[in-house]
């Protein structure tokens, strides 16, 4: 490890390496610039060799997220908890021509540990969050009451008279 928060990913998975910390938002650049609250994520960070004997990352990440509703926009607490296994590769080429199950990343000598927990984040979040029961859907489904319009053309056929 040359810099605090950057592994050499093959060396590190080669050396069966262990990270544990918390990432506030200051280090989830991404998470900060969207419209999400947390206290911080707490990650552990392995490297070792998956099923097939090749180089992996086990990444485990866990924490809230103050999220915003997409049908009413208040807040809505999402926990997190990321369990995933990255298999380590150094050519581009083969990682976009696999085709099966296997999550790879490209390993590089400068791989920045924020980064990949912030990844894995990410994809753990609901692209739409929102409430399983929303205060909006309970005023859809509620009848209308009487129009403050109907008031109106009450008086207006009372002027006609």
């Amino acid at each position: 490890m040359s810099l605090a928060g950057v592994i050499d990913g093959l060396q590190f998975a080669r050396d069966g390496g262990e990270l544990r910390g918390t990432l506030g938002l200051e280090r989830l650049s991404r998470l900060a610039e969207s419209p999400c609250k947390t206290s911080g994520v707490e990650y552990c960070l392995r490297g070792g060799l998956n099923r097939a004997g090749k180089p992996s990352l086990e990444i485990t990440a866990s924490g809230s997220m103050e999220l915003v509703c997409q049908r009413c926009l208040g807040p809505l607490l999402i926990e997190v908890d990321v369990d995933v296994e990255l298999e380590l590769c150094a050519d581009p080429e083969v990682i976009a021509q696999t085709d099966d199950e296997i999550d790879r990343v490209l390993a590089t000598r400068e791989m920045s540990v924020a980064q990949l927990v912030e990844d894995e984040v990410i994809l753990a979040l609901p692209q739409v969050p929102k409430h399983e029961n929303c205060s909006v859907d309970n005023l859809i489904a509620q009848p209308n009451k009487q129009s403050p319009f109907s008031v109106l053309a009450s008086l207006k056929k009372r002027g006609d008279r």
